[in-house]
C-alpha cells in the first residue's frame, strides 16, 4: 500500500520531485469553475492538521464527477503523485480519491503523532510557566484563563493564513514566546518577567474567537465577536471580565497592601495587550510605552516570523537553487541560511 503522508511531509519531499503518497485531509471548500476558454475543472481546497494544499480536477478527469459532489468538511483521500508546481505550488498527478470511513476520519482529527507530542508537550510548558509567576494577582488571571479557556485554547490557530495557521497553533506560538521570555528576562534586569509572561498568554487571547477551530475538523470558520471586535479589543474585554471574576472578597483583602498596586498591575496588562501590534497602522489603538510591552512586540514579531521563513521555504516559488520568492508579509525574496558548522571527524 502507498505510503499515508500529511500534506507538509509531501511538500517537503516534492522539492526533490516527484512524490508517490497517499493523503488524508478535511475539504474546506469545493466549488465549480472555468478556465478563460470555458473549459470547466473543480478546486477543492484541502486542509489536514498541519497545512493546506489546492486540488484541481479537470473534467476529464475519472474522478471528476465524485469531487464535483464534494461538500464543504467532507474528508477524503487521495492516492497519487504529487509534485511542487512552479506556480500553483503542491499539486496531484495521476490520482485517485475516495471517501475516508470513521476510523481514518478519527485517526485524521487526532493529528500526527509527533504534532501531538509537541502541542501537548507545549500546553504542559505554559501551565507550568504560569505556575512560576509570583505576582498572585497575575498567576490568578492566568489560571483562570487557562480553566476556563483551555479548551479552547488548545484548538485555536495563532492566525488564518502567515503563520501557525493550524489548530493548535496558538499554543505552539505562546509556548515558544514564554521559553524566549525567560531566557531575554535575566540578561534585562528592567523588565518585569511576571507581567511579561501574562502579557504573551493573553496578547492573542481574542483569537479564540477569531481564529477558533471546531474539535471536529480543521476548517476556520468566522465568528461574528471576532469580526465586529477583532481580537486586540477581545482580549482587553476578557482581562477585564477574568479581573472583576478574582475580585472577590478574600482576594481583596489579600491584594489590598500588595505592590505595585492591583489596579496598576490590570492596566499595565492591558497596555501590553493593546500595544502589541507595535504600530497602529498595524491594529494596536497605541504604542508599546513601556519595556515589557516593546519585549512582548518584539518576541511575538520574531516569533511569527521565523515561522514563515520555515514555510516559506516549503512552499515559495523556486527562483534558483537557493533562492525563493516573496512569501507576504516578508519583505523579499526568501534565501535559505547558511548551514550550521559542523566538526569533522579527522
Amino acid at each position: 500500500m502507498t505510503e499515508l503522508l500529511t500534506i507538509s511531509q509531501i511538500r517537503r519531499r516534492a522539492q526533490d520531485g516527484f512524490v508517490t503518497a497517499r493523503l488524508h485531509a478535511q475539504v474546506e471548500s469545493a466549488s465549480a469553475k472555468a478556465t478563460r476558454e470555458g473549459k470547466p475543472y473543480c478546486e477543492i481546497s484541502l486542509a489536514d492538521a498541519c497545512d493546506r494544499m489546492t486540488l484541481r480536477v479537470w473534467d476529464n478527469h475519472p474522478d471528476y464527477k465524485s469531487c464535483s459532489a464534494l461538500q464543504d468538511r467532507d474528508f477524503v483521500e487521495i492516492d497519487g503523485e504529487f509534485a511542487q508546481h512552479q506556480q500553483f505550488g503542491l499539486e496531484a498527478r495521476s490520482w485517485k480519491s475516495r471517501n475516508l470511513v470513521s476510523d481514518e476520519i478519527a485517526t485524521l482529527l487526532a493529528g500526527p503523532p509527533e504534532l501531538r507530542s509537541k502541542q501537548s508537550a507545549d500546553s504542559t510548558f505554559i501551565i507550568q510557566t504560569v505556575a512560576t509567576i509570583s505576582d498572585p494577582r497575575l498567576r490568578g488571571m492566568c489560571e483562570l484563563f487557562l480553566k476556563d479557556f483551555g479548551d479552547r485554547f488548545r484548538r485555536t490557530a495563532a492566525a488564518r493564513n502567515y503563520h501557525h495557521a493550524r489548530r493548535g497553533g496558538l499554543v505552539e506560538h505562546t509556548a515558544q514566546m514564554m521559553r524566549v521570555a525567560l531566557v531575554l528576562g535575566p540578561l534585562y534586569s528592567q523588565l518585569n518577567v511576571d507581567l511579561l509572561l501574562a502579557g504573551i498568554l493573553f496578547h492573542d487571547a481574542g483569537k479564540l474567537w477569531e481564529n477558533h477551530l471546531p474539535e471536529d475538523g480543521f476548517t476556520m470558520g468566522f465568528d461574528e465577536r471576532g469580526e465586529l471586535m477583532g481580537h486586540i479589543s477581545i482580549g482587553l474585554e476578557l482581562v477585564n471580565t477574568l479581573w472583576r471574576k478574582l475580585q472577590t472578597e478574600e482576594n481583596g483583602r489579600a491584594w489590598e497592601n500588595l505592590a505595585p498596586p492591583s489596579e496598576d498591575c490590570r492596566l499595565h496588562l492591558l497596555h501590553l495587550i493593546a500595544s502589541h501590534h507595535g504600530d497602529m497602522q498595524f491594529g494596536s489603538p497605541v504604542y508599546p510605552k513601556t519595556p515589557e510591552a516593546m519585549a512582548l512586540h518584539y518576541i511575538d514579531n520574531m516569533d511569527a516570523r521565523l515561522e514563515m521563513f520555515a514555510a516559506g521555504y516549503l512552499t515559495a516559488k523556486p527562483l534558483t537553487d537557493r533562492i525563493f520568492d516573496r512569501v507576504r508579509p516578508l519583505p523579499g525574496n526568501l534565501v535559505k541560511s547558511l548551514e550550521k558548522f559542523v566538526v569533522s571527524e579527522k
